[in-house]
């Protein structure tokens, strides 16, 4: 027998491979012959640079940044084991966990520090690039990247803009000839899982700028300070952003990659498993084994479980989701393709306590499942 084990991680608990090592215990518990195979997974977002570490033997690389209002601070990204290829989570740069709650201005917060990141791939001679754009705390249209990485925003006196996204209502012009020649160079593949335009009332500044401090009056600024950008965009490079599915992802940085680089939108999820080989694995398996630490309504819009699911399911086979959480709505993921959920959970634990029985709980439920797997051949 085969069964993949390809769960995403248990944020802020364990890792995709911890989670994936943890059932693999369990199930050999009962299969003590099966081939299983572990693939660590995730969808673009946090966790992906670790997951495709672990997947491909990589390893992670600290520089020292920018955080989004400016101030320095340790990122991270990774290079997978292929020396070519580097990941970033623009959020380890610009995330909106470096400010805190009081500090938090999406009109002077920049995306500055992930060009940083980019341009420090750059330098240990990568050739591609996989950059996931979740968590941002900024609204800067991916301006502050651009910068960083040699290009120009300039004001109708030639001053070059200050940082943040308000100051976009100033631009006059857009140079791009100091950019850093090696971006021709690169393929980026951009994990972009939200459809949200880069302006209107669906855009970045409606949809995620309350989120990251802005008032009612910040969003009206901020909204048309995106829309005079994406103009001058289209009149200086050719490129219509403005009403682009993804777009308005990471406070705009969607349309930054779209204006300014060789680059590409994708689902997360499709990104991480081309490069984990997902697909080859799940081609002769006889089960697969997803999982995330909550499932609710939301795990059907692209999340891991989901993506994992459907994936199998062009080769009709039966898909097991292990999580931690069962949140409401959840029953949603029996529509694509999963076909039974069960929560680690045996116990009322605090969080805090949960982080040092999650392996446990894992393999606990995953011995669970093989038994009443096993039970049902037996039946037969």
């Amino acid at each position: 027998m085969k069964i993949i084990v390809a769960p995403d991680s248990f944020k802020e608990t364990l890792t995709a491979q911890q989670v994936a090592n943890a059932i693999k215990t369990g199930l050999q518990k009962v299969w003590h012959d099966a081939n299983i195979v572990t693939c660590p997974m995730a969808d673009g977002g946090e966790g992906t640079v670790q997951s495709l570490i672990d997947a491909t033997g990589g390893r992670l690389v600290t520089k020292i940044v920018e955080d989004p209002l400016g101030r320095k601070v340790e990122a991270s990204f990774g290079i997978l084991g292929d020396h070519q290829t580097a990941v970033i989570e623009m959020a380890s740069a610009s995330g909106i966990h470096h400010v805190p709650d009081a500090l938090k201005d999406p009109k002077i917060t920049s995306s500055y520090g992930t060009g940083q990141l980019i341009q420090g791939a750059l330098d240990l001679g990568i050739k591609k690039l996989i950059i996931g754009i979740g968590g941002s705390a900024t609204n800067d249209g991916g301006a502050g990247m651009f910068q960083a990485l040699g290009g120009s925003l300039v004001d109708i006196d030639g001053n070059e803009l200050k940082r943040g996204g308000i100051n976009l209502q100033q631009l006059s012009a857009i140079n791009m000839s100091g950019l850093d020649p090696r971006l021709n160079d690169v393929t980026i593949r951009v994990a972009c899982d939200v459809d949200n335009p880069l302006t209107g009332s669906n855009g970045a500044s409606a949809i995620y700028g309350p989120q990251k401090g802005a008032t009612a009056a910040d969003i009206k600024k901020l909204d048309g300070a995106l829309h005079h950008y994406a103009q001058v965009i289209e009149r200086d490079l050719g490129h219509h952003v403005d009403e682009v599915q993804g777009a308005g992802a990471a406070g705009g940085l969607g349309a930054a990659f779209l204006a300014f680089f060789p680059a590409s939108l994708e689902k997360g999820g499709g990104i991480v498993s081309d490069v984990t080989g997902l697909e080859a694995y799940i081609e002769h398996a006889d089960l697969v084994i997803t999982g995330e630490g909550g499932i609710n309504h939301q795990t059907q819009h692209g999340k891991t479980p989901v993506h994992v699911a459907r994936l199998a399911k062009k080769y009709h086979l039966p898909v097991i989701a292990i999580c931690g959480s069962i949140g409401e709505g959840y029953e949603s993921v029996y529509h694509e393709g999963i076909d039974a959920v069960f929560s680690s959970l045996s116990n009322i634990v605090t969080f805090d306590d949960l982080k040092g029985v999650s392996h446990e709980y894992l393999e606990q439920t995953a011995e669970n499942i093989a038994r009443l797997w096993k039970l049902g051949e037996n039946n037969k």
